[in-house]
């Protein structure tokens, strides 16, 4: 995978909501997450991330060097502080790549999610006690966001990927094939995310 470069477009006045001034998005990216019937999973995301707030301050030139290098402590500090962070690589104008991996057992755990904060949720799965069913789904911006940050030189693409052999109540992958790497009743469902206006992705699936 290589560096995503940061799109060359005209100023724009924008004014992005507070919410959107202080997230980290996904630029280009990998996700594959193993759910095993029995709940047990295995996720990992790899992948070039955005600091909107960062990369909005520098390309209008309200952040200095000295203050950039601050930020990115911060950023580093803010994904350190997971263990499950293998790798955390700044490169330039708000962009850095992260490579994640976590696995356990979901029905301990409940709930599993990348980047390991409510506020700052990318992609993620919960555990229903009551129905025995699991949800994935990435994170949901609204459209008027989107276009926002678009504007400003700040789209997305990736791939999303989830092999199980448990039964699927609903998804909406683009496509679903047998897995052959792990056989027996494993599928492979791919999310393939084009642009910024794709679709959120989302999937239900119904353990024992």
């Amino acid at each position: 995978m290589t560096m995503v470069k940061a799109l060359k477009v005209p100023v724009v006045a924008v004014v992005l909501s507070v919410f959107l001034s202080s997230c980290y998005i996904p630029i280009r990216f990998d996700a594959e997450i193993e759910v095993h019937r029995t709940g047990a999973y295995d996720f990992k995301f790899d992948g070039y991330m955005a600091s909107v707030e960062l990369y909005k301050g520098l390309r209008e030139g309200k952040i200095n060097a000295a203050k950039e290098r601050e930020k990115i402590e911060i950023i580093k500090t803010d994904f350190k502080r997971d263990p499950s962070v293998k790798e955390f690589k700044y490169f330039k104008q708000g962009h850095f790549k992260v490579n994640w991996h976590r696995n356990g057992d979901l029905i301990q755990k409940k709930s599993v999610s990348f980047f390991n904060s409510t506020s700052e949720y990318i992609i993620g799965m919960r555990y229903n006690k009551k129905t025995r069913q699991i949800t994935m789904s990435t994170k949901s911006v609204k459209k008027t966001a989107k276009k926002q940050l678009l504007d400003i030189g700040l789209n997305w693409t990736g791939k999303v990927r989830v092999f199980t052999d448990a039964k699927v109540v609903s998804h909406n992958a683009t496509t679903v094939k047998k897995n052959k790497r792990l056989g027996g009743r494993f599928m492979t469902y791919t999310w393939d995310i084009k642009n910024i206006f794709t679709p959120t992705s989302n999937m239900v699936i119904q353990i024992f």
